[in-house]
Formats: C-alpha cells, sequence, structure tokens
C-alpha cells in the first residue's frame, strides 16, 4: 500500500472522540459512539477490562512475530505468544464485532487507534527489563512489527465495514519525552538516550505508510512536536487544547495553512460540569483571531474531542461529553465569529 494522508479527499466529521471508553461492556461501548457521532465514529476501547485491553497490551497483540507478556513492572517482550497475547487479540475482536454490528451500512469516517512505535518502545520491556527504547535494533525490529500488524488490522476493519472511509490514529503521549531523552531507565537513576528527530519522524512514516487513508497522531502530553508529526506525514494531530503554549501558536498556524486538521480536544475527559457548548470553544475562537487566521475556516480545520481518552470517567459522563463535542463543534459551524 502507498501512503496518501492528503486529507482534502475526505468529509471529516466535525466530532469524534479520542479511543477509551469506560465500563468493559463492548456492545454498550459501541452503541455509545454511534449513537453520538453521525459521521466520525471512532473504534471504542476499554482498559478497564484490565490487562490486554490496555493501550499498550492491546496495541502488542496487533504485532507480527514480536510478542508480549505481563510482568508486575509491565508489559515484556517474550518468546512465543501465551495467554496475555490471546487475551488481547480476543478482545479485540470482540470490540470488532460490536462496532460491525452497529455500523451496519455506515459510509461515513472511522476512526481506528494504536499506540505509535516511540510510545510502545518506550513502554515495552526487552528481556532484561529496560525500554526497548535503549535498542536501536529493538526500536527498528517493534516499528516494522507494528506496521505489519496494522495492515492487517486495517484491511479486517475494512472488510466489518466496508463503505467507510478509514482513518488511522497513533497514540504517541510519550514521544515528547522520547525526543528530549526523558525516558526514565528500569532504575529511574538515569535517562534514556535521546531519539534524533529524523529517525523519529522516518518510524512515524512508515508506520503511517501501510495505510491507504489518512493518519492523524494524537498526544494529550504537553509539547507537542507539530512540525515533525506533519513531516512525517500526519493528515491530522489530535491534542489537549488546554495544554497548548505560546510557543505552539505558530506551529497551529502553519499547520491551519498547510491543510493538517486539527483535533481540538476541549471537553474535559473526566467528570465534571460541562460548560455551554459556545463556552467549550471560545478559547479556539481566540486563538483563531490571535493568530489572524480566518474566522470562516474554524469549522473546516477542526474536529471538536475531549481533550482525552474517557476511560477514566463514568458512563453516563462519557456519553454527555461526547454528545458536549458535537454541539460544541455546531456552534463552532453556526457562529464562526
Amino acid at each position: 500500500m502507498s501512503q496518501n494522508n492528503d486529507s482534502d479527499d475526505i468529509n471529516w466529521g466535525p466530532a469524534t472522540g479520542v479511543g477509551s471508553m469506560p465500563g468493559g461492556d463492548a456492545r454498550e461501548a459501541a452503541k455509545a459512539v454511534t449513537g453520538s457521532f453521525e459521521d466520525f465514529v471512532h473504534l471504542p476501547e476499554l482498559p478497564g477490562r484490565g490487562p490486554g485491553a490496555d493501550m499498550i497490551g492491546r496495541t502488542a497483540g496487533l504485532l507480527v512475530e514480536v510478542y508480549a507478556r505481563v510482568e508486575p513492572s509491565g508489559w515484556r517482550i517474550g518468546d512465543r505468544p501465551g495467554r496475555d497475547t490471546r487475551r488481547a487479540r480476543a478482545w479485540l475482536r470482540e470490540d470488532l464485532d460490536a462496532l460491525e454490528e452497529f455500523t451496519q451500512g455506515y459510509e461515513g469516517v472511522l476512526k481506528v487507534q494504536a499506540v505509535g512505535p516511540w510510545t510502545l518502545a518506550a513502554a515495552l520491556e526487552l528481556r532484561g527489563g529496560e525500554a526497548a527504547l535503549r535498542d536501536p535494533g529493538a526500536c527498528r525490529d517493534l516499528t516494522a512489527s507494528l506496521a505489519e500488524g496494522l495492515r492487517g488490522h486495517l484491511a479486517d476493519v475494512r472488510r466489518r465495514v466496508p463503505g467507510a472511509r478509514v482513518v488511522l490514529q497513533l497514540d504517541e503521549p510519550s514521544l515528547t519525552a522520547v525526543l528530549r531523552g526523558q525516558v526514565r531507565t528500569a532504575s529511574g537513576y538515569r535517562t534514556h538516550r535521546a531519539v534524533d528527530r529524523q529517525v523519529a519522524e522516518s518510524a512515524l512514516r512508515e508506520v503511517m505508510g501501510v495505510h491507504d487513508g489518512p493518519s492523524v497522531i494524537h498526544s494529550c502530553a504537553p509539547d507537542v512536536p507539530f512540525a515533525l508529526l506533519r513531516r512525517a506525514g500526519a493528515a491530522g494531530i489530535s491534542f489537549d487544547f488546554g495544554l497548548l503554549t505560546e510557543r505552539d501558536e505558530e506551529a497551529i498556524g502553519e499547520a491551519v495553512e498547510g491543510g493538517t486538521r486539527l483535533f481540538a480536544g476541549v471537553v474535559p475527559s473526566t467528570d465534571g460540569p460541562l460548560s455551554d457548548p459556545a463556552g467549550s470553544v471560545m478559547g479556539v475562537r481566540t486563538l483563531w483571531r490571535r493568530l489572524g487566521l480566518q474566522p470562516g475556516t474554524l469549522a473546516d480545520s477542526l474536529v471538536i474531542t475531549p481533550t482525552c481518552g474517557l476511560a477514566g470517567a463514568s458512563p453516563a459522563y462519557a456519553r454527555s461529553a461526547l454528545a458536549h463535542c458535537v454541539k460544541a463543534a455546531k456552534s463552532l459551524a453556526d457562529n464562526p465569529e
């Protein structure tokens, strides 16, 4: 497959979720997501079920010829697939079955999520207990394994929901720490050496290259490397809007002018009072004015999301948060000024 991350040929929906949902019922989660979004649904993740449903274990289950098992310290690479791998794959099949049930005849955008190569390398341990991040060869092997696993996963998704336009989201919350050499070693006394930015960019491009549609990279950590992600080929960048600083503003303006879709996390991802929809996007409007961007480009440049995954929310709040994203996006479209 050739990489095609041009976002011009896809009708992005105005709002979507990040990925995770609370609870352990795949059908309830799929029903909530498909009932909230008319044209931009996503495959729910349910980490509350335990190891194998968490973001690292779920993605480890996708790897080809690389296997991982749960240790007290986290996920560790092993020699063969075991109970933890089988459990991760079974839960993913259950989630896909539920999504397929609730997307019969669906022809909108469908987003699937997986951990990106650098967050995966920072979290997966080698046999000796250190992160794969310490070994450049292990990082290359993980990247290739992840790319091949995603190739099969995306093909399965397209078979199950044939009318959908599939978007791949790579979750990279550890990327900034990887680039800055801030990922701690197993002892906690030192940090792993920073990864060269060109090497990081190349690995991201390799993984996104197996998808023949647009890819999005998500991070709810501070200091998202917008320029690097755009160079790597991301058609969209998903982030916590509340963590933006003045240093990010120029990169945001360049992304908008370059046609990159911004997934602005403006709705809180944990239980609490929700402001009115217009209030939720007030900061976005203010930023647009400060950057001198045309107000009319707001709705065309943004997808509204929660600030991060909703696994830590109550089921009732999670449903409200998804509905609030839709209302906030409508507020932007109806009143761009």
